[in-house]
């Protein structure tokens, strides 16, 4: 058996010693529960434990083991889940005080089929406020702060998910991701995380929407988030998949990954943009990355197509999540984003502003009929992204322009600023390299390939054709294997 403490071995060989009875699920179970109480206090990324119930099952578990019954994908592992996911009998807040006494009767679809598959929910992890932030804090549960370092963030909104897996309290996580919610937070804390194609994955029972929202909401994609690229591919098995409904139309059928070795893969590259420069810490590690990669024998060239330009990618995008969120507005706040669209020149001139934001504004009140209008473009570009596949495997891009940034809990929250090569760049900045696989439904897997002079994590973005997610995660398992990439635990963990 290895030496790798339970808590940080991987959810893969867990499941294989749980299933040989080398380890019992009461056993792992305390494990992980004991580790949320040593380390939970300097992070506080798990901010609900369902300690005795999760016991129970762990022990419940292990009599069906030993009864002969067959074992689902899952059996027996506990895990932790983002508090935006629904799960019934255990409080769902979404970070918000109008929600601390929400109790659901029913889980989500993606708890349920965690247990279905087996799995045991010891707890919820932190989010930001309706988890609309790329840092995770709220009024309910505070702050929770990095592993790596406590003085900086580990993203938002799946904050709390990423930095439970670093800090070793959870094998495996399902985050949500909108505007980066899983990539970033990954790429700020050292793991592994994936953001599925399109539709892959049902959002019935995630907050936001409201309680009870059963519509799957335009760009937003529920993923699994690991320590190894293996675990992300054995989670999204379990999640993905089409509803009770939709079930009697259709089966799951996601097309294989054909990459064997990293010398067979055709790697394009998208590292730099004008309009979204990212850190010289982070284009030097990218440039040793590629150069590594180029000696396995893997066919590493710079992408060219039209698309891959900020200036084409974001007016769209933040018009689209303008239109999505707009909801969530009150007129006058409204009011108050169309003159700010309306000034964008204007405010360029004055402070630091991202590509396209005006159009939000735009988005958040336009009619129907201009969404269609936008929607129908971001069709048509989703159909000329398939020409750039036909000559790369996998697209390399940054995940955000840095690594992980301090804490800045400071209102409102367009007049943050993060810092890129000592100038300073708008927070929405933030958004800039994740829209592409968001806006066109793209599978992206954020990996860990390096540190910082400093000790921080960062990640690499692996962006794939749609539905090809096997793809894009096993070309992570194969820069793993080759010691290219990979979790490495925080100092002193």
């Amino acid at each position: 058996m290895t030496d790798t403490p339970v808590v940080y071995r991987p959810a893969h060989e867990l499941l294989t010693d749980l299933r040989a009875g080398r380890l019992s699920s009461v056993e792992v179970t305390r494990a992980f529960l004991d580790r949320i109480a040593e380390r939970n206090g300097q992070i506080n990324a798990v901010i609900h434990l369902n300690e005795d119930v999760a016991l129970s099952a762990a022990a419940a578990a292990d009599e069906r083991l030993k009864s002969g019954a067959a074992p689902g994908p899952l059996h027996g592992l506990p895990l932790t889940i983002k508090d935006t996911w629904e799960v019934a009998a255990m409080t769902c807040t979404a970070g918000a005080p109008a929600l601390k006494q929400h109790i659901p009767q029913r889980s989500a679809d993606v708890a349920e089929r965690l247990a279905a598959a087996g799995a045991i929910v010891i707890g919820k992890t932190n989010v930001p406020l309706y988890a609309a932030d790329i840092q995770s804090y709220n009024k309910l549960f505070g702050v929770t702060n990095n592993p790596y370092d406590a003085k900086h963030t580990p993203g938002g909104s799946s904050g709390g998910a990423a930095a439970a897996l670093a800090a070793g309290m959870s094998p495996l996580e399902v985050g949500s991701d909108l505007a980066g919610s899983i990539r970033t937070p990954a790429h700020f804390c050292g793991v592994f995380g994936h953001k599925p194609s399109r539709g892959l994955v049902s959002l019935r029972g995630h907050i936001p929407g409201p309680p009870g929202t059963m519509s799957q909401p335009d760009l937003a994609e529920g993923g699994p988030m690991a320590r190894t690229a293996k675990d992300l591919e054995l989670l999204l098995g379990v999640i993905a998949g089409p509803t009770a409904a939709d079930s009697r139309s259709w089966q799951l059928a996601m097309e294989p990954a054909d990459l064997t070795e990293l010398s067979e893969a055709r790697v394009g590259l998208w590292l730099n943009d004008p309009q979204c420069p990212i850190s010289k810490e982070l284009s030097e590690g990218y440039k040793e990355l590629t150069g590594k990669l180029e000696q396995t024998g893997a066919k590493v060239a710079q992408a060219r197509h039209p698309l891959l330009s900020l200036d084409r990618i974001m007016p769209v995008y933040f018009n689209l999540l303008g239109s999505l969120l707009s909801t969530s507005f009150k007129p006058g706040q409204r009011q108050q984003l169309l003159w700010i669209s309306r000034l964008e020149k204007v405010l360029r001139h004055v402070v630091p502003m991202t590509v396209g934001v005006g159009q939000y504004g735009r988005g958040v009140n336009q009619p129907i009929h201009q969404w269609i209008q936008w929607h129908e473009t971001r069709e048509k570009m989703r159909a000329q992204i398939e020409s750039l596949f036909e000559h790369h495997d996998v697209l390399l891009t940054p995940v955000t322009p840095t690594t992980a940034i301090p804490h800045d809990l400071s209102q409102p929250l367009f007049k943050r600023r993060v810092t890129v090569n000592d100038q300073p760049r708008s927070y929405l900045d933030q958004f800039c390299w994740i829209a592409l696989a968001t806006l066109l439904g793209l599978p992206a897997t954020s990996v860990p390939v390096g540190r910082t002079a400093s000790g921080l994590p960062y990640n690499i973005q692996v962006i794939g054709a749609p539905g090809k997610d096997l793809t894009t995660i096993r070309f992570s398992q194969l820069l793993e294997e080759k010691g290219l990439a990979g979790f490495r635990m925080p100092d002193g963990f």
